[in-house]
């Protein structure tokens, strides 16, 4: 039995929770600390990616807190090797490997992200997903009007480069682990409440799980 169930949500706020993929529309700002230098290592996994279907440009690191860079910490865990375990208070993502460590990304948390806790299942991944903003959202924002059957893929898309759907007993949650266009707002609380990673994060933790992961939201 899972432990809170995601859909225990109201309907309302599972509508907000759609629209937590949007973009904020903030003005960027640095996500932490900022360094004077990036290592070697750090730099070439941030950097472009033009094989991607929309190449994607590289970030600046100097401007992200080094916590929030993708590095491998201990972490004791009682969950299995292979499970992805979000700490929303903490912005950080844990991929748990044996021995006591995990693989720690840093991620950007909604509003809706503090609200809700629970386990859930990696049902399917998208590669360069389409968003499709919920009624509820176009209403507060009739600019989105035009995408209401959908955004198409490519780097202006709040999902990013990939998305991983998240379902509690074969019922979709309405909860997404995605990339992000924003990348100033990974180590943040933001306005929307998706978990947002940098695109190159997400692509990498893509790459390493497979449909079917057990996803730990505490």
């Amino acid at each position: 039995m899972n432990r809170r169930r995601f859909l225990q949500l109201s309907p309302f706020a599972l509508s907000l929770t759609l629209g937590a993929c949007a973009s904020t529309g903030r003005a960027p700002v640095t996500a932490g600390k900022p360094v004077s230098r990036v290592p070697p290592d750090i730099a070439l996994a941030y950097s472009a990616q033009p094989q991607e279907q929309f190449p994607l440009p590289g970030i600046d690191m100097s401007k992200v807190d080094p916590q929030f860079y993708r590095q491998i910490v201990r972490y004791p865990s009682a969950e299995q090797p292979g499970t992805v375990v979000v700490d929303p208070h903490g912005h950080f993502l844990y991929l748990v490997l044996e021995n006591g460590r995990a693989l720690r990304y840093g991620v950007g948390v909604g509003r809706q992200g503090f609200s809700w806790n629970g386990d859930a299942l990696i049902k399917y991944k998208k590669a360069w997903p389409t968003w499709t903003p919920p009624s509820e959202m176009i209403e507060r924002q009739p600019e989105l009007e035009e995408f209401r059957t959908g955004m198409a893929p490519g780097l202006s898309n709040p999902l990013g480069a990939r998305a991983l759907y998240l379902f509690d007993n074969g019922v979709d949650t309405l909860y997404r682990i995605h990339g992000t266009n924003e990348p100033w707002s990974i180590g943040k609380s933001v306005s929307s409440g998706c978990i947002r990673m940098f695109n190159q994060d997400i692509i990498d933790l893509y790459n390493r799980v497979p449909d079917e992961t057990k996803v730990v939201v505490v």
